[in-house]
């Protein structure tokens, strides 16, 4: 694993991630029959590789919610387990170019991964069986696993507008080889894919 030790959100954090997959967009990448949200992401990374800029997305109130109170999920996370978490930048695999923001990293081989969702999301969030996370967030968690190169993940959901007893839930998802191998597959497909557009876009000339 590569780090990037810049904070994230950090001017420098983001120039770092400039047209590399990163954890939170593996889901696309892993879209069944390479769907549409892979081949949008894909154009972005090789737009982004060939003007060196960063597209930028527009945040929604949910999502600058979650980001102010993800400092918060993390010191109840720590107060409720015990541990420490430590903060890291941008984790770049060691030979791909891929990368991924884990949210914190716990001990030797642990991880942790906040959601500071909206209540109607919490609440399906609790009642998540031992082990498991959102199926939506399954190929960012193995990612982060498989990149940062730990064994297991503690999913955390965070909402403070809930009785205290059901603020904070935790569900500790494992290292899976099976998925992460299937995941690494995709990727470098995915990786060779915007190299070949790359090429397409830069030697382009129309033809009429």
């Amino acid at each position: 694993m590569r780090v990037i030790t810049a904070d994230q959100g950090t001017d420098e954090w983001k120039q770092a991630r400039v047209g590399v997959p990163s954890g939170s967009k593996f889901s696309d990448i892993m879209a069944k029959g390479g769907g549409a949200s892979r081949a949008t992401y894909l154009t972005a990374l090789a737009l982004e590789r060939i003007t060196g800029v960063r597209e930028e997305f527009k945040t929604t109130f949910a999502m600058e919610q979650g980001t102010e109170r993800e400092p918060f999920a993390r010191s109840a996370y720590e107060a409720h387990t015990g541990q420490f978490v430590t903060e890291i930048g941008f984790c770049m695999h060691d030979t791909l170019q891929v990368g991924v923001s884990p949210d914190g990293l716990v001990g030797d081989v642990g991880m942790t991964e906040y959601k500071c969702p909206m209540p109607k999301t919490h609440l399906e969030y609790l009642r998540l069986e031992p082990g498991k996370c959102p199926s939506a967030y399954r190929w960012q968690v193995q990612g982060q696993l498989w990149v940062a190169e730990r064994e297991w993940c503690d999913f955390v959901s965070y909402n403070p507008d809930f009785p205290e007893n059901a603020q904070l839930i935790i569900r500790r998802v494992m290292r899976d080889e099976k998925a992460i191998k299937e995941l690494e597959a995709e990727v470098v497909k995915f990786l060779e894919d915007i190299e070949r557009e790359v090429d397409f876009i830069q030697s382009y000339k129309d033809a009429a």
